[in-house]
């Protein structure tokens, strides 16, 4: 699959990649990547949901680029499909350096979400505006 060259829409989620959040090597821990893009998901998923969401599933994650100590992460979701209480989601993370403007796609993964009622059991979506 060929990178983007822009991310599409909004930014979920902005954070500073920090020194607390790097490997052994180094670079940024994709861990801390993958719960970012968690966090990122689970905001556009609960708002589509108007409530409380979980996350049940992740497939593909694919790194293209390390992620550097300072660097801006911005990570985008965009909702692909709903179920009657389900949402899978394309999430990408992109990097900025401090130093420049350009942008670059890191990762990318695919989310599925549901919407759960105060029990914890699923509900359906709420009627799209």
């Amino acid at each position: 699959m060929t990178q983007p060259e822009h991310p599409r829409g909004q930014p979920a989620i902005r954070t500073t990649a920090m020194p607390a959040d790097t490997n052994p090597a180094g670079d940024i821990f994709g861990g801390w990547l993958m719960s970012q893009m968690d966090l990122a998901a689970g905001n556009v998923a609960a708002r589509r949901a108007r409530g409380r969401c979980a996350t049940v599933a992740v497939d593909s994650f694919t790194f293209h680029q390390p992620v550097k100590v300072g660097d801006e992460v911005s990570v985008f979701a965009t909702i692909l499909r709903e179920g009657r209480s389900s949402m899978q989601l394309h999430v990408e993370a992109w990097r900025r350096s401090r130093e420049g403007e350009e942008t670059q796609c890191v990762t990318r993964a695919s989310f599925v979400f549901v919407a759960l009622d105060d029990d914890g059991r699923p509900r359906p979506l709420p009627t799209a505006d």
